[in-house]
Protein backbone atom coordinates (compact mmCIF):
# COMPACT_ATOMS: atom_id res chain seq x y z
CA UNK A 1 0.00 0.00 0.00
CA UNK A 2 1.36 3.52 -1.02
CA UNK A 3 0.62 6.03 1.41
CA UNK A 4 0.61 9.58 0.16
CA UNK A 5 1.80 12.41 0.83
CA UNK A 6 -1.48 14.23 1.10
CA UNK A 7 -2.45 11.41 3.64
CA UNK A 8 0.45 11.76 5.59
CA UNK A 9 0.16 15.82 5.71
CA UNK A 10 -4.04 14.74 6.62
CA UNK A 11 -2.51 12.53 10.11
CA UNK A 12 0.00 14.47 11.10
CA UNK A 13 -2.13 17.84 11.31
CA UNK A 14 -4.97 15.28 13.25
CA UNK A 15 -3.06 13.89 15.49
CA UNK A 16 -1.29 16.80 16.77
CA UNK A 17 -4.37 18.66 16.91
CA UNK A 18 -5.76 15.53 19.19
CA UNK A 19 -2.71 15.79 21.51
CA UNK A 20 -3.67 19.24 22.01
CA UNK A 21 -1.02 22.50 23.36
CA UNK A 22 1.87 22.04 24.98
CA UNK A 23 2.10 18.25 23.79
CA UNK A 24 3.83 16.81 21.27
CA UNK A 25 3.58 13.40 19.06
CA UNK A 26 6.19 11.33 17.40
CA UNK A 27 6.62 10.93 13.74
CA UNK A 28 6.37 7.25 14.37
CA UNK A 29 2.94 7.79 15.69
CA UNK A 30 2.07 9.10 11.92
CA UNK A 31 3.41 5.95 10.58
CA UNK A 32 1.98 3.42 12.35
CA UNK A 33 -1.49 4.98 12.25
CA UNK A 34 -1.43 4.97 8.46
CA UNK A 35 1.01 1.45 7.91
CA UNK A 36 1.06 -0.54 11.18
CA UNK A 37 2.15 -3.27 9.93
CA UNK A 38 5.19 -1.86 7.93
CA UNK A 39 5.69 1.45 9.25
CA UNK A 40 9.12 1.72 9.55
CA UNK A 41 9.40 2.17 5.74
CA UNK A 42 7.32 4.96 5.95
CA UNK A 43 9.38 7.16 8.11
CA UNK A 44 11.27 9.06 5.87
CA UNK A 45 8.63 9.89 3.88
CA UNK A 46 6.81 11.05 7.20
CA UNK A 47 10.32 13.57 8.19
CA UNK A 48 9.81 14.78 4.74
CA UNK A 49 6.73 15.60 5.26
CA UNK A 50 6.88 16.81 8.80
CA UNK A 51 9.86 19.37 7.38
CA UNK A 52 7.66 20.41 4.94
CA UNK A 53 4.79 21.30 7.55
CA UNK A 54 7.59 22.72 9.68
CA UNK A 55 8.60 25.06 7.21
CA UNK A 56 5.53 26.45 6.62
CA UNK A 57 4.47 27.33 10.13
CA UNK A 58 1.84 24.41 10.69
CA UNK A 59 4.17 22.29 13.42
CA UNK A 60 7.48 23.23 14.80
CA UNK A 61 9.71 20.03 15.14
CA UNK A 62 11.45 19.62 18.65
CA UNK A 63 14.32 17.91 20.11
CA UNK A 64 14.62 17.19 23.75
CA UNK A 65 11.95 19.84 23.98
CA UNK A 66 14.18 22.38 21.98
CA UNK A 67 12.91 23.64 18.61
CA UNK A 68 14.89 22.96 16.07
CA UNK A 69 15.86 23.31 11.84
CA UNK A 70 14.11 20.16 10.94
CA UNK A 71 16.66 20.04 8.20
CA UNK A 72 19.00 19.80 10.45
CA UNK A 73 17.66 16.96 12.89
CA UNK A 74 19.73 14.18 13.94
CA UNK A 75 18.34 11.69 16.46
CA UNK A 76 14.83 11.38 17.77
CA UNK A 77 12.20 14.48 17.09
CA UNK A 78 9.11 15.29 18.15
CA UNK A 79 6.17 17.41 16.42
CA UNK A 80 3.34 19.57 17.76
CA UNK A 81 1.35 22.66 17.70
CA UNK A 82 3.45 26.67 17.11
CA UNK A 83 3.18 28.98 19.79
CA UNK A 84 3.11 26.83 22.62
CA UNK A 85 5.90 25.92 25.25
Amino acid sequence: MTVSNQEIQACLRRLVEERGPAKSICPSEVARALKSNDWRSLMPQVRAVGTTLAKAGEIVVTQKGTVIDPAASKGPIRYRLPGNQ
